[in-house]
């Protein structure tokens, strides 16, 4: 478990993630001098980021009246989770000149915001302050206050400790948008890193009036026919590796033959990865020049950030990604088998 907070140079580790009063207190010295706050998530972003980005921009809002907070990703909200209160408030980047604030959510490093080489300066030492907020091991720690708890399912769950830690109210409308960050990067409550802390932040966020039946069906039992085609194309072009591994791929070509765009990929590899007895699952993706890898694993024995590490990506144990500028090919591979030579006699003629 890596859990750390920085600031200014300074490291505390702390104990266990329901301890996080150092980091809480850390954040909220910061923010108590803003003006202005922006939160800013990862690129693409899947139902943590989108969670987590919503989630804090309304509790900042509440806790600090007096400043300005927007939130911002590069790309738009996807539609599966339009349905999350605020989310027609988050714009794209933020202004070249602000110098408030900046809150980062679920980036596990500045190049996943797209802001490194538009927005430099928010990532520079001599920025006025940031505070990192994720829960992916191999974050470098880029904020001014860092708080990376690797052992959380999720960013939403560490949202919603620090906002118990300095007693801000979490409303429905917050608590719908951190549970179902919590439920996607759970898989639903089906994956390893569903933990007892995780049922206990399910309990609580339940409790301030998440609507749980929502998410349900806008996340879990709603696809719309060009995610279903897609979704198809990804399954009929499934192939086994002598690694042991469940490979398939999809192009340019076959998210404009379906009318999917790149969100509604996510979701795919998790049937992929249900192939038994396998080691790990892969899903790679033309977009826009680049070729986007996913890796998932079921198994303890295999590290797929590790493997996602080689090409310069990363993630947890069990998921991890990475992203390569190219195109991918197709390639065909024949293996002849011979089979048993013929009974003597039965040889044919030449």
């Amino acid at each position: 478990m890596l859990h750390h907070c920085s600031l200014s140079g300074g490291i505390v580790r702390s104990r266990p993630l329901t301890t996080l009063r150092a980091s809480a207190a850390a954040m909220s010295d910061l923010l108590s001098r803003a003006s202005a706050v922006a939160c800013v998530c990862h690129r693409n972003p899947d139902g943590d980021a989108i969670g987590s980005l919503l989630g804090m921009g309304l509790l900042l809002e509440r806790a600090l009246p007096s400043a300005t907070v927007t939130m911002h990703c590069v790309d738009p909200v996807p539609q599966t989770f339009s349905f999350l209160p605020a989310s027609a408030r988050v714009m794209g980047p933020p202004a070249q000149d602000f110098r408030g604030v900046v809150v980062f959510l679920d980036s596990a490093e500045p190049k996943l915001t797209e802001l490194d080489v538009t927005h430099p300066h928010l990532f520079a030492a001599g920025h006025p302050s940031s505070v990192n907020i994720d829960h992916h091991h191999a974050n470098p720690g880029f904020g001014t206050v860092n708080i990376v708890v690797s052992d959380a399912s999720s960013t939403c769950e560490i949202v919603l400790l620090l906002a118990r830690e300095l007693g801000w109210q979490v409303d429905a409308d917050v608590a719908t948008c951190l549970l179902t960050g919590v439920y996607t990067d759970t898989g639903g409550l089906l994956h390893s890193n569903t933990t007892g802390a995780v049922y206990r932040a399910v309990g609580a966020l339940l409790r301030s009036g998440a609507r749980q039946q929502q998410i349900v069906q806008a996340v879990f039992r709603s696809a719309s026919m060009s995610t279903l085609k897609l979704w198809g194309r990804v399954l009929e072009k499934i192939a086994i590796t002598p690694e042991g591994g469940v490979v398939s791929a999809v192009t340019e070509g076959d998210f404009r033959a379906t009318g999917a765009d790149y969100s509604q990929l996510t979701g795919a590899i998790d049937y992929v990865n249900a192939v038994p007895g396998m080691r790990f699952s892969l899903v790679l993706s033309e977009r826009e020049g680049k070729v986007k890898g996913s890796l998932r694993t079921l198994r303890d024995d295999v590290d797929v950030s590790a493997m996602a590490g080689a090409y310069g990506g990363g993630g947890h144990r069990k998921a991890a990604g990475f992203a390569l500028p190219g195109k991918l090919k197709p390639e065909v591979r024949w293996v002849v088998e011979p089979s048993s030579p013929p009974a003597t006699g039965q040889q044919e003629a030449a």
